[in-house]
This record gives C-alpha cells, sequence and structure tokens, in this order.
C-alpha cells in the first residue's frame, strides 16, 4: 500500500543516495520504509571530529505534514540532547515544515552538534560546561566520540 507518506518517504531516500550531504547517511530498515537508520558523522576540526552517531528516524502517516521522531542510539553529551536520546531541535518541534526531507533534518542535526543553544538545554549539565568551561566540555565530548567507535 502506498500513501503519500510512503511515496514522501522513497522519494527522500533517492535524493539521499543521489545526492547525500557530506558527513550523514540513512536509510530505510529493512522492508520497514517508516523506521529510518542514520549516521551522522562529527564535522572536521570540532570536538566531534573521528565520530559515528547513529540514530533512528520513526515516520508516521503524516509525514511530511509532521516531523519524524528522531533520536540518537549512540551515546550523547550535548546541551540539546536528552539522555534517552531525544533531540531538542526546533526544526523537529514548532519550527517543522513539509519541506524539509530527511536529508535536511539530519544536516540540521549535524550542524547542531558544533552549533549548540545552552539557552535551551535538554542536558543541564552539558549546557553548563558549554557555557562556563569549554575545555572539559570538549574533553566529554571526546569521550563520547571514542565510544563511538566500539559501540555496536
Amino acid at each position: 500500500m502506498s500513501t503519500p507518506a510512503r511515496k514522501r518517504l522513497m522519494r527522500d531516500f533517492k535524493r539521499l543516495q543521489q545526492d547525500p550531504p557530506a558527513g550523514i547517511s540513512g536509510a530505510p530498515q529493512d522492508n520497514n520504509i517508516m523506521l529510518w537508520n542514520a549516521v551522522i558523522f562529527g564535522p572536521d576540526d570540532t570536538p566531534w571530529d573521528g565520530g559515528t552517531f547513529k540514530l533512528t528516524l520513526q515516520f508516521t502517516e503524516d509525514y511530511p505534514n509532521k516531523p519524524p521522531t528522531v533520536r540518537f542510539v549512540s551515546r550523547m553529551f550535548h546541551p540539546n540532547i536528552y539522555a534517552d536520546g531525544s533531540i531538542c531541535l526546533d526544526i523537529l518541534q514548532n519550527q517543522w515544515s513539509p519541506i524539509y526531507d530527511v536529508a535536511a533534518i539530519l544536516t540540521s542535526i549535524q550542524s547542531l552538534l558544533c552549533d549548540p543553544n545552552p539557552n535551551s538545554p535538554a542536558n543541564s549539565e552539558a549546557a553548563r560546561m558549554f557555557t562556563e568551561c569549554k575545555r572539559e566540555y570538549n574533553r566529554r565530548v571526546r569521550e563520547v566520540v571514542e565510544q563511538s567507535w566500539t559501540a555496536d
């Protein structure tokens, strides 16, 4: 059964394969276009450099009118990422628009890694460190990056 949401996800997937943005990849899980696995690589020359961070994207039949539920599977230490891996990002909440596709979502999350918003913290400890003690924050981020290499 092909619904508008599924057709749109197929189009998103084709675009992601034909013109993949740097440092991100994503694909539907086997036989389920509504559930995707994605990987974001930590951007070069940042504390996140070298990290490979896994995420899941869960879509509903309301996509693209409603955003997917996006979660980090990898352990993260970031002002805008909750302990359960969910992400505090305006385009996934109140600023969502149907023009966003999977590539735009993943690219926005990738740029959030290096450009957090400590004023809207999901992790208050990370937000405090980011603003008050950048060296310690960067050290914690490096730990998460190193863990991302060995996590399954």
